[in-house]
């Protein structure tokens, strides 16, 4: 049975990427073929998708900042826009429910409130691997994006514990205390090396916090989530999340697949499921006001609204909560389902174009800025650099130490991570924080003085857009990028890239020619 889940996972997934769209979209369309043909999901998928959930919130916690969250932008923006949205659709149920709308007729005024609450939450699991897909977790939307996630997590934490009446128990005042395990946990990620045991200590890690937060009556999942933030400032956070990626990534398929096992819907469920869809409009134009007010700029507020513009997992839950307690009929879990489902597939397909929407009606957008920035969004660049570093991750690090060594100050460098900006400036790096993408950030930046831009970016679709971006805006001197794969090399090729390296025969080609020198030979081409 196992084996039939791969197969159409595999099928729908590869059929739905050869036409250009995420993967996830497959696997949901095979969940409810699975089921539609008779397969019932056995325990072990229910598993998988936890342990899916379970490692991805950890690998989150692992990039976020607890400071973050107390940003007003953030859990104002979140207990905003929950409280809005469930005010609006809440009074928009209501008026269907008079006008005796199918399925809304038996709504009253507390089952209509349920149905609007867990439709106000966004999609952890489709957010965060559109973002990953993007490399765009570290950008500043992308940061405003996960850190409204992690808000409404608390939330739901917080009603769970009132829906289901299971208060956490006293020893969960014991979880305040956690941060005194720091140092223990920090001390055992550095002695598991860089083989099979840091993977296996993330699993350990993520596991363990889910089980000692569920002991103490409290949500597993926000568990690893906190286990995960602990981590968060250790030298090797990047490297353990990275190690997991593959596992989490496998492992969430049994979640989307798990979706379409939830029940079979009939045309008048589905058409029900679109209406409600019909109003993710509503939630992206709530979430840009609110952030706009709380003087966001113009593309963060963009970018974070439309990444935000879907419905939960967790509305599935409150709703199969309602429906065993009495207060919902079977039938939203269904339309629920469905509607959390047609988010998924309109938010992916949407946010593939997000920088060419925004670019696109980028003055329109901009209208709405209230005139003050925020500390974060104010732009601050080096002066005197003929060089740009673009990515300061591992390769874009080293290639800056490299130039910086033969060029001096002459070399700047860019990061989307603002932390990591932090740490290298205090190293005394000329960086500055900037996201590549941003046109906004390249009519600010005077670029007549750069001669070579080096992007050492992981995502090929992000050095082409960035590549774009530089020419649209008059920069005429040369770019440089990396790329792992022929294919992805010409690619850039394409798309007016002067010189692309390959990561790996590159990387060959220098230890080689370092190695002869260690014997007093000097290299020469043969070509």
């Amino acid at each position: 049975m196992d084996f039939i889940w791969i197969l159409f996972a595999f099928v729908c997934g590869l059929l739905v990427k050869l036409i250009a769209l995420p993967p996830l979209i497959g696997f949901l369309i095979a969940g409810f073929l699975l089921h539609f043909i008779g397969v019932t999901p056995e325990a072990s998928l229910e598993t998988l998708a936890d342990l899916g959930i379970t490692l991805m919130l950890f690998t989150i916690g692992l990039k976020l900042h607890v400071k973050d969250l107390l940003k007003t932008e953030v859990w104002a923006s979140t207990l905003s826009h929950m409280g809005l949205w469930t005010l609006i659709f809440g009074s928009i149920a209501m008026m269907a429910a008079t006008l005796a709308v199918p399925y809304f007729s038996g709504l009253d005024l507390v089952t209509s409130a349920i149905v609007a609450f867990a439709l106000s939450f966004s999609s952890t699991v489709c957010i965060i691997k559109l973002l990953e897909e993007s490399g765009e977790m570290k950008t500043r939307h992308g940061q405003i994006a996960i850190g409204v996630l992690v808000m409404q997590d608390i939330a739901a934490v917080i009603f769970l514990a009132f829906a289901t009446g299971k208060v956490p128990s006293i020893w969960a005042l014991g979880l305040f205390g956690l941060f005194l395990l720091r140092p223990f946990l920090e001390a055992l990620l550095s002695r598991t090396g860089h083989g099979e045991m840091l993977p296996l200590s993330g699993f350990f890690l993520a596991l363990g916090g889910y089980e000692l937060f569920s002991l103490v009556g409290v949500k597993g999942d926000l568990g690893a989530l906190i286990f995960g933030v602990l981590l968060s400032s250790h030298p090797k956070a990047t490297e353990l999340s990275k190690s997991l990626m593959s596992f989490k990534d496998i492992f969430l398929i049994g979640f989307f697949l798990s979706i379409g096992f939830t029940a079979l819907p009939t045309w008048s469920m589905l058409g029900t499921a679109a209406l409600i869809c019909g109003l993710i409009l509503l939630k992206f134009f709530m979430f840009f006001f609110i952030f706009t007010r709380l003087k966001l700029r113009g593309r963060t507020a963009f970018l974070s609204s439309l990444a935000l513009s879907n419905f939960s997992e967790f509305g599935l839950i409150v709703a199969a909560l309602s429906v065993d307690s009495g207060w919902l009929a079977k039938e939203w879990l269904v339309i629920l389902a469905l509607a959390v489902s047609l988010s998924f597939v309109l938010t992916s397909v949407l946010y593939r174009s997000a920088h060419t929407l925004y670019k696109s009606n980028s003055r329109t957008i901009k209208r709405y800025e209230l005139p003050v920035r925020l500390k974060e969004d104010i732009f601050v660049h080096p002066p005197n650099a003929d060089i740009l570093v673009i990515g300061l991750g591992r390769v874009g690090k080293g290639a800056f130490k490299a130039l910086q060594n033969m060029v001096d100050q002459r070399v700047a460098g860019m990061d989307a991570s603002r932390q990591r900006i932090v740490d290298y400036r205090a190293k005394g790096m000329n960086v500055f924080f900037g996201d590549g993408e941003d046109a906004d950030l390249w009519e600010a930046l005077d670029t007549g003085d750069i001669k070579l831009v080096l992007l050492a970016l992981p995502a090929i679709d992000d050095c082409r857009n960035i590549t774009h971006q530089l020419r649209d805006s008059g920069y005429n001197g040369q770019i440089a990028a990396i790329a792992r794969y022929a294919d992805d090399r010409q690619r850039l090729l394409d798309a007016g890239i002067d010189n692309v390296f390959n990561f790996y025969a590159e990387a060959g080609l220098g230890f080689a020619e370092e190695s002869l020198l260690l014997i007093g030979e000097k290299p020469h081409s043969h070509g």
